[in-house]
């Protein structure tokens, strides 16, 4: 439970700053809606109370979830990391074996992921089977839908922390 989730020093800012919005001006407002609801009257059969409430709980939720990975992030200095090996922070070129096509991926933290633009978690399974890799290094990584079959093109950095 107290794994550690590396971070960069942005994707740490930007969940701080999701989570201070969410304490400072989501959950005040919530709180607003459930009394204005209460001062609607009866509560047993107060729909707007009951979702109000339960909006108010599902923001909790998210804060209590924030809070966590904050008090388990780690930051990554990048500048030790190795630069001839796929790391935390890279972004890798690798072909995709089975379908011959190429991809690009970029190994992030929490709060950074970007299914859409390639930045993908390097604690999920993808980014897990290509951590250690070299170009030229072939990588078979178990995902859900089977396995995959990379080979690993290009290994980059792109500093933008």
């Amino acid at each position: 439970m107290s794994e550690r989730i590396p971070m960069t020093r942005k994707g740490y800012n930007k969940l701080k700053a999701e989570l201070d919005h969410m304490e400072n001006v989501e959950m005040p407002a919530a709180a607003d809606r459930v009394a204005s609801a209460r001062a609607e009257g009866d509560l047993k059969e107060n729909a707007e109370y009951h979702g109000a409430r339960e909006s108010q709980g599902m923001l909790q939720a998210k804060i209590n979830i924030l809070r966590d990975k904050l008090a388990r992030a780690m930051l990554m200095d990048m500048s030790n990391a190795p630069k001839d090996e796929v790391v935390f922070g890279a972004t890798v070129v690798v072909k995709d074996l089975d379908f011959g096509d190429n991809e690009e991926f970029t190994l992030v933290g929490a709060g950074e992921e970007d299914y859409d633009d390639g930045k993908i978690l390097a604690t999920s399974p993808l980014g897990q089977g290509l951590l250690g890799k070299k170009v030229g290094e072939k990588a078979e990584i178990e995902v859900p839908a089977g396995t995959s079959r990379f080979e690993i093109l290009e290994i980059r950095f792109d500093d933008e922390e």
